[in-house]
């Protein structure tokens, strides 16, 4: 239902979107329309939201869930009147580009398998275990190096597939970065961004191209964002975070790695969560921003911070039971500062 309610909304929007067009009026707002774009990973969350503010509200939210570097360009081709990405803009690249960033909801990534036999949570990988397969280097699920962390987990002698994102995606962004930290190799010879030149694997496009692609593929393995593998019933694994302790994706672990976020330490709320210290932290935890310009039409940048005041007021319960980490109302505060401070509001 929810995937059915995206494509109507996105269709109705582009019908307005074209009459605004032709009488000449602003594109990222029309009439009771808010239209952005980006995170597949925040889909869930926002569509919850979306569907409740248009109830109480009576404005909709066109939100089109293509992958974090594509609401980058759309906030950046002025198109939208937000975008969401995964990963945070530099300070300098947000002046350069006139866009200001916050952040929305704690999301936690977590490594998804099909591997026939092996139930969710039942197996843990390492971070260097990790760098490895998505390095092409281990290539059977019963290699030494996984079955020394799997001892009671019957291991397969079944090739391993790798799937990776195929666009532009905060959630690659995240998991990257998590690999550059833990393999001086894989940060030498692939590093970090939204997109990288993979060793090897399947592209799938959106979260749902790389749950499809696991779902479907016996020994496979790829990576989402947790509460839609949650919700899609993929087989998630445990981690051994910084620590070296074993952990399993869930709100205590996200929040264990947000602890240590400080945003009011920062400029633009630009802070990576990666690999944090502590015993309980889920190694791959990150954050996912709205964008805006400052160059937007007031009136429109207002109807969207609106909507934004709303869901991070009234929104987070909703955000918990997705397996979210809701924003600590100390960091909301410097949320609205923020916005006074940089558009005015």
């Amino acid at each position: 239902m929810a995937t059915s309610l995206k494509h109507i909304r996105i269709k109705l929007g582009a019908a307005v979107l074209a009459a605004a067009v032709t009488a000449g009026v602003g594109v990222a707002v029309a009439g009771d329309i808010i239209t952005g774009a980006g995170s597949t990973a925040v889909y869930p969350v926002l569509s919850k939201w979306a569907e409740a503010y248009e109830k109480s509200q009576g404005i909709s939210i066109n939100y089109q869930s293509i992958g974090s570097g594509g609401g980058i360009k759309q906030i950046k081709a002025k198109t939208v009147a937000f975008g969401d990405s995964d990963m945070p803009l530099k300070p300098e690249d947000l002046k350069s580009a006139n866009l200001v960033q916050f952040p929305v909801v704690i999301i936690g990534i977590a490594p998804i398998v099909n591997i026939p036999g092996v139930k969710p949570g039942q197996m843990t990988l390492s971070g260097k275990v990790l760098a490895d397969i998505y390095l092409g280097k281990v290539t059977k699920w019963n290699d030494a190096e996984i079955k020394k962390l799997n001892h009671n987990v019957k291991l397969p002698d079944l090739d391993i597939t790798v799937v990776h994102r195929a666009d532009g995606s905060g959630t690659t962004f995240y998991f990257t970065d998590y690999l550059s930290k833990v393999s001086p190799e894989w940060k030498e010879k692939v590093g970090s961004d939204t997109a990288v030149n993979w060793p090897t694997g399947l592209g799938g496009k959106g979260s749902e191209g790389v749950a499809a692609y696991v779902q479907r593929t016996p020994g496979s393995i790829g990576y989402d964002e947790y509460a839609y593998a949650m919700q899609t019933h993929l087989t998630w694994t445990k981690m051994i975070n910084r620590s070296g302790k074993v952990v399993s994706p869930t709100m205590k672990t996200f929040q264990a790695a947000s602890a240590n976020a400080n945003f009011a330490k920062v400029d633009h709320f630009y802070l990576i969560m990666t690999d944090q210290p502590g015993a309980q932290s889920w190694p791959l935890t990150g954050t996912t921003y709205f964008l805006l310009r400052t160059d937007a039409d007031k009136a429109d940048n207002a109807k969207v911070l609106t909507f934004a005041r709303w869901f991070l007021n009234h929104g987070q319960e909703a955000a918990a039971k997705l397996d979210y980490v809701p924003l600590p109302k100390a960091t909301v505060q410097l949320i609205e500062q923020y916005w006074h401070k940089q558009l005015g509001a």
